[in-house]
């Protein structure tokens, strides 16, 4: 296998949090587990991964943090290091309230805009150059502060299109494991 590769799915462990908009990373990751035949098998302290899938001319594993959001970059700079991974062969996803709901960015690098996971790993990481996926979740109603807003569980109709968004989602990801990452970009960002 010439390539390796990590992709991320960033939530809260917890049913409480489950189908909360801040775990959208976590479904994203679901959907790909089983596309890709795998499950996230292996428990340690800070995570659930799978064992390494097939993908492409390579191999990737998935990785939910255990840690809580705001400590997401321990279990990604642990795993990431025990693989032996650069940061540009991790792969991010998450949520992100600054985007219409169902809408997604690829980028290879960039600030954590306000996001408390993507800050952590990207501090635990020691580079903001970490590929991710962005999930648009929208921005709070009016009187809704953040906090709120992403702990809470998705409205009726986000979750009659929800399935759709985290399948784009997961086809996003498969772009970055077969494609470069420019294109992968101009496919994912161009719709």
């Amino acid at each position: 296998m010439s390539d390796r590769r990590l992709v991320v799915g960033l939530g809260n462990p917890g049913f409480e949090y489950a189908l909360t908009r801040h775990n959208v990373g976590f479904m994203v990751l679901d959907e790909l587990a089983e596309a890709l035949g795998v499950s996230l098998s292996v428990e340690h302290p800070l995570g659930l991964w799978s064992p390494p899938a097939l993908k492409g001319t390579g191999q990737v594993v998935l990785l939910k943090p255990m840690t809580y959001m705001n400590l997401s970059g321990k279990a990604v700079s642990f795993l990431a290091r025990r693989m032996g991974l650069a940061p540009s062969q991790v792969l991010v996803v998450y949520d992100d309230m600054s985007l219409p709901f169902g809408r997604l960015r690829l980028r290879g690098s960039g600030s954590a805009g306000g996001h408390r996971g993507m800050a952590s790993v990207i501090g635990a990481l020691g580079t903001p150059e970490v590929p991710r996926l962005r999930v648009g979740i929208g921005s709070p109603p009016p009187g809704v502060d953040a906090s709120t807003y992403v702990l809470s569980p998705f409205s009726e109709e986000e979750m009659e299109a929800l399935p759709e968004v985290l399948e784009r989602a997961c086809r996003a990801v498969e772009l970055w494991l077969d494609e470069s990452l420019d294109k992968a970009m101009s496919l994912v960002n161009g719709r």
